[in-house]
């Protein structure tokens, strides 16, 4: 507990942006919308203007007109109020026939264009942040954040400047009619200034309350998830996993409802302090001023009475709109600050586009030590490794002995923390990351297929004219095409059945198959497989892989398997423990030493054996 409030505390001593600071941030946002669509803005403030205009002519101004006209009837009067009724009718009608026109064809089309340019621009950011962003709780949270609110905010700036433009507008036009009338109106107009002051304090506590409750959103977003997606299907029907999520969810209300109730006891009593005086002092106190005036003193006509009684309620509640505008652009900014944060974050594996151009050779680790964040041991210490060209390596080891770490550092996902990766001898740091990822075809354990074509899961692209052999012979060589050759539309099926119902859902034997297709799909000088065939049965674990090193008989090809009868196949075995390399040498080399690595391939093969004699198993 006291930790939280001290949290709560250090939260709100956050120092103030400045006015400089807040008109730069919702700038910042403004420019992106007028780079996707210049004209959106000018056309989105010109009808404001125009439209407040009608409706100042056609409320309070034309009931002015109308009724102190025909307080005094005579026959010009009676033809100058239908004249303006015409006009104004005709205004209306216009400002209404091309707002209909705006809202349903002109602004659908620029939304869409500013929704394509803050998603680029969040999309190109989150590809290029290394994973170690993803491991930080603070960060990810600003993360989510950004991604759920940026675009929302961002617009919120626009629609408060409209709103502004009107209630500026719409303020001048009746304080004016109000100030011809009696000037003393003015006084009653302006007491919404004072109050609207505290908006500014109300839009803070709600930023920290909206920063304070995002864990506990994220929370009950991922029970949302794990209760919907069939990832997690299986494990909530036939375990008692669902309890725990249910005690996670209460949890996370209860977390939300501290929040609620700590911050509702400062933000209650300004939203009243607010009313009271917009609703009573000002509202009230100028209807009873304009009663007395025409019925006591008759120095107002009807007319004017009336305008007052319609105008003071408008001036009131634009004025206090027009102050509660202007603190919203310091509510956007506070939200705004993360998004520049996340579009300004300066990722630790720089993208080094003017970099070198990697085109395969030798790759190396010299001294190569790497410790995850917020970890208290290294996952790696001091690997000193080479790998050479059309050479076949295995890594082997326990889980969490640093193998899948070791592949990261390889494809620079990570930096090290001590040490350095090399390509014949020239740091990663040096090559441009686009073409040094590019020398590496990569299938990982936990592989992903997305809800595109089978042939755009294999090459990874839009699939072109030529492609279609490619993409079949690769899928033969990885095993897959007996399965997808049998569906209804081949290698162009969609794979899920997330926005097709024709789409197909493969087991997780099959879905390796097509990723193992990328391999053979797109000739990498190096070739990484992270648990291959985990999800392969023996013949075709043995198939797959004999094709694998057919196909990589002149590229360099390192695999992690569990299954130690696959490391007989390469040239050199690396085995690693504790983030160390303890044995290395061929898989010859290495039973012969009787070591680590001989007791762990004998007690597989017993094993094999076993199942194989009870019948399990026939190869």
């Amino acid at each position: 507990m006291k930790k939280e409030q001290k949290k709560i505390k250090q939260k709100e001593k956050k120092p103030r942006l400045k006015l400089s600071r807040v008109l730069s941030d919702n700038l910042f946002v403004l420019r992106i919308v007028h780079r996707a669509a210049p004209w959106y803005m000018p056309t989105y403030f010109g009808w404001s203007v125009f439209a407040s205009l009608v409706n100042f002519l056609s409320g309070s101004y034309l009931l002015r007109v109308a009724v102190n006209k025909l307080q005094t009837p005579t026959e010009e009067a009676l033809r100058r109020v239908i004249l303006y009724i015409v006009v104004v009718f005709v205004l209306n009608l216009t400002q209404r026939l091309v707002t209909g026109w705006i809202n349903n064809r002109l602004y659908p089309k620029y939304n869409l264009q500013i929704v394509g340019e803050f998603q680029e621009l969040l999309f190109a950011k989150a590809r290029r942040v290394e994973l170690e962003c993803y491991e930080d709780p603070a960060f990810y949270d600003k993360y989510v954040k950004v991604m759920d609110n940026a675009y929302n905010r961002s617009m919120n700036v626009v629609y408060a400047l409209d709103r502004l433009i009107w209630n500026a507008v719409s303020f001048c036009a009746n304080a004016a009619l109000l100030f011809v009338i009696d000037p003393i109106f003015i006084v009653f107009g302006l007491i919404p200034f004072v109050l609207g002051l505290l908006n500014k304090r109300a839009n803070k506590l709600h930023h920290t309350l909206t920063t304070e409750v995002t864990p506990s959103e994220r929370k009950q977003s991922y029970i949302r998830r794990a209760f919907y997606m069939v990832d997690y299907a299986k494990e909530m029907r036939l375990t008692n996993m669902y309890r725990q999520l249910f005690e996670l969810q209460h949890e996370a209300y209860r977390e939300h409802m501290k929040a609620l109730r700590r911050y509702s006891l400062h933000r209650v009593p300004i939203a009243y302090v607010l009313n009271i005086g917009l609703e009573v002092v000002t509202i009230l106190g100028a209807i009873l001023y304009a009663a007395y005036q025409t019925l006591n003193t008759g120095r107002m006509l009807l007319g004017d009475c009336l305008v007052v009684f319609n105008s003071v309620a408008t001036i009131s509640w634009t004025l206090n709109d027009l102050i509660a505008n202007l603190a919203e652009f310091h509510a956007n900014a506070l939200y705004i600050e993360d998004f520049r944060y996340f579009l300004d974050y300066q990722p630790k594996i720089d993208a080094n586009e003017q970099g070198l151009q990697a085109e395969g050779g030798t790759l190396s680790l010299r001294g190569v030590s790497f410790c995850y964040r917020g970890a208290t041991q290294s996952s790696l210490k001091g690997i000193d490794l080479d790998f050479h060209p059309g050479e076949k390596i295995a890594l082997v080891g326990c889980n969490g002995s640093g193998k899948t770490t070791l592949t990261k550092l390889l494809l620079h996902l990570y930096e090290p923390t001590e040490g350095q990766v090399l390509l014949n001898g020239i740091p990663a740091t040096a090559y441009s990351q686009t073409s040094w990822r590019r020398q590496f075809g990569v299938v990982f354990q936990d592989l992903k297929t997305f809800s595109m074509s089978v042939a755009e899961n294999v090459l990874m692209r839009p699939i072109e004219e030529d492609d279609e052999a490619r993409v079949i012979e690769a899928l033969k060589q990885s095993g897959g095409w007996e399965k997808i050759s049998s569906l209804p539309h081949g290698i162009h099926t969609t794979l899920t059945r997330e926005f097709d119902d024709e789409g197909v859902v493969l087991s997780g034997g099959e879905s390796q198959k097509v990723a193992l297709a990328r391999i053979f799909a797109v000739p990498t000088p190096i070739v990484i497989l992270d648990e291959p065939s985990s999800a392969l049965d023996p013949i075709a674990e043995y198939t797959m892989f004999d094709n694998m090193l057919r196909a990589c008989r002149d590229r360099t090809l390192i695999f992690i398997s569990h299954r130690l009868s696959s490391a007989v196949l390469a040239d050199r075995v690396i085995l690693l423990d504790h983030g160390e390399i303890v044995e290395s040498g061929s898989h010859k080399e290495l039973m012969e030493r009787n070591g680590i690595y001989a007791e762990m391939f004998r007690k597989q093969a017993e094993n094999y054996v076993d199942t194989a004699a009870d019948g399990e198993v026939s190869v």
